[in-house]
């Protein structure tokens, strides 16, 4: 009796160490869902390869889709965790006099290396100063658009350079805080390598924000989003579209006309 009680207690021991280390072990793969090019026949005609060397020699590839007049407004786009940002920057719904421009993170479509957060928030940075010394762009005119995991990006560049406006769709005070409510019987904050953090940011954020959220989102709760927004220093608009998820939030007329209308002013 007591060495099968002794037994079940390893059992139990194993699986309860077990979780957390493969957790640990396997959490890249459930933050980050690199994307390959499968095509490029979706870009519309004015589209133009875009390469960055980052600071560490890794290289970066997206496009640029130019407006049709010089210099422009601009967007820095900063895609999802599973998103190859060709497909966001072919929407026929962007503004036409405001130029539109992505990269795609460290292992998605053809750019180099392995994400993570400190890459993608620097490489954001490194981003927004080439799209800024451009002489096809308005520099005073340059917004940050962030959807999902890369609101924390766009969250960071606005904290850290002259952003003239920032759009927020399914934004998030912190991974770890949205990690804690999808697995609550792990120490998510304590295991968690990639600490994106945006809400601790958007106090140094002074800018106008447009935050989009769909109010039932499976993925960011929208209790998350708000604590983002309310965090944030600036100027702040707040829309809900209420027949949405996560991930069709972008597929709506209400969220392409705030876009186009906020973006516009």
């Amino acid at each position: 009796m007591l060495r099968r009680n002794m037994l079940w207690l390893a059992l139990a021991v194993l699986v309860v160490l077990a979780i957390p280390a493969c957790f640990w072990l396997g959490q890249d793969k459930l933050i980050f869902f690199p994307q390959p090019i499968l095509s490029t026949s979706h870009l519309p005609t004015q589209a133009m390869p875009l390469a960055m060397r980052a600071s560490d020699g890794t290289m970066l590839h997206g496009w640029i889709v130019p407006a049709a007049t010089a210099p422009a407004p601009a967007v820095v786009y900063f895609g999802g965790n599973g998103e190859e940002v060709s497909w966001a920057l072919a929407d026929k719904r962007w503004p036409r006099d405001v130029t539109v421009v992505a990269l795609n993170y460290r292992g998605y479509g053809a750019s180099e290396g392995k994400p993570s957060a400190d890459h993608l928030r620097s490489d954001g940075i490194a981003l927004f100063d080439l799209v800024a010394a451009r002489t096809d762009v308005d520099r005073a005119r340059i917004a940050a658009f962030g959807r999902s995991l890369g609101t924390a990006v766009a969250t960071h560049v606005a904290a850290e350079r002259p952003v003239a406006r920032v759009v927020l769709v399914s934004p998030y005070d912190s991974l770890a805080a949205v990690g804690q409510g999808h697995y609550p019987f792990l120490p998510v904050s304590l295991m968690l390598r990639h600490k994106f953090a945006p809400a601790s940011e958007a106090p140094r954020c002074r800018m106008p924000l447009l935050a989009i959220v769909a109010p039932s989102d499976s993925i960011i709760p929208v209790a998350h989003s708000r604590a983002l927004f309310n965090a944030w220093a600036g100027p702040k608009e707040w829309i809900e579209v209420r027949d949405a998820d996560h991930n069709t939030l972008g597929a709506t007329r209400e969220f392409w006309n705030a876009v186009q209308e906020f973006l516009g002013r």
